[in-house]
């Protein structure tokens, strides 16, 4: 599909620019375009280092479409291939677990966990076959901060590349440490560009948010774009003499914080004094998508009153996220709205996302 690079062209200068035109968020050819220009070249996460702790250990799972396997080798590499036999296209793994090799489920052909090719039952007869030409194929696969990513795309950046300053920004939260506590996964009747709009700007906290807006210093909320993320700051502020409200953390001290980080396209880490939550936003339809959320914490405190109250917290605000999301999603189709303005103060976030996604559909 082509696009009009007039509904593609943000201006850098946020004073003049206006937001992507609601026709993007409504038609189903526009997604078929982002996961051809966008999806399928970009690093997405699709699993955690504890799934594959030991060699043989493996998972399989799918990305727009394709699926896939991901495996500890002997050798201790992790690997990545698409989960497709090359005889007649049957499925080498399935599900998760710990194997000494692949067996497809169809005919029989084994694999083993570096993809290669190590028996074709019944080929006998074949002339020119060549078990070289028939390994599993590959899929660029690499680690950070125990989180397993997948590209699509052969020739993308190396995935440090891509993260920039993400690293050193995001590693000062012990998230390496922590175990995964709860995975919930909702269901949205808007398109994922509407969600990470929503996700990018605390704008919204006071009106959609009061208890989060308790928690943090809307006053003091910081938002700064980067080449391929954006990272939302706010200082937490403590219990405030005289209010008699609950607030999760008592004290407001200097290291206090609470960082969002956004990283194009469709990934949150949102880190919290006491634990982590990752959050991965996937397309469905053009006007469905789902919000992965999976909450890690420190495993001593996995059994405390206060894990389950950290979910809890963050799955209030995630409801008030897809109400707001799916309303905002009805109106977009509206006969009296096509594009809108930025807040220069408030939705630096927004803009700097909607010029990265003109980037890409904008390129070959």
């Amino acid at each position: 599909m082509t696009i009009p690079e007039s509904n593609l062209n943000i201006d850098a200068d946020i004073t003049r620019a206006w937001t992507l035109p609601a026709s993007l968020y409504t038609d189903a050819a526009i997604l078929a375009a982002e996961k051809e220009k966008i999806f399928s070249r970009t690093w997405q996460v699709v699993g955690h280092a504890s799934q594959v702790a030991h060699p043989g250990d493996y998972f399989t799972t799918d990305l727009l479409g394709e699926p896939l396997v991901f495996v500890r080798g002997h050798d201790g590499t992790l690997r990545g291939f698409y989960n497709v036999c090359r005889h007649r296209a049957g499925p080498p793994a399935e599900g998760c677990g710990s194997r000494k090799l692949f067996r497809c489920g169809y005919h029989g052909w084994t694999y083993g966990l570096d993809g290669a090719l190590i028996s074709a039952t019944e080929i006998e007869g074949v002339e020119g076959f060549c078990p070289e030409d028939f390994a599993l194929v590959p899929v660029r696969t690499e680690e950070w901060f125990n989180l397993i990513f997948v590209n699509l795309d052969p020739e993308a950046r190396p995935l440090p590349e891509s993260l920039g300053e993400l690293p050193r920004q995001a590693e000062k939260f012990p998230f390496a440490e922590m175990k995964l506590f709860e995975r919930r996964t909702y269901d949205m009747k808007c398109n994922w560009k509407t969600y990470v709009d929503n996700y990018l700007e605390g704008y919204h906290l006071p009106s959609v948010h009061p208890g989060l807006n308790r928690e943090l210093d809307y006053n003091a909320y910081v938002v700064e774009p980067y080449a391929r993320h954006v990272r939302q700051f706010s200082p937490i502020r403590g219990a405030q003499p005289g209010d008699a409200t609950p607030r999760r953390y008592q004290e407001a001290r200097e290291d206090l914080t609470t960082d969002y980080f956004w990283i194009f396209p469709n990934w949150m880490l949102n880190c919290y004094p006491d634990n982590v939550s990752l959050n991965i936003v996937l397309p469905v339809e053009a006007e469905r998508s789902l919000a992965i959320f999976e909450w890690y914490l420190p495993e001593k405190d996995h059994s405390a009153p206060a894990a389950k109250a950290s979910v809890e917290f963050s799955d209030q605000i995630q409801i008030e996220d897809v109400g707001i999301c799916e309303v905002v999603q009805k109106n977009l189709r509206s006969r009296c709205y096509t594009r809108g303005r930025f807040s220069v103060k408030q939705e630096k976030g927004v803009h700097a996302f909607h010029r990265m996604y003109g980037e890409f559909m904008k390129g070959d």
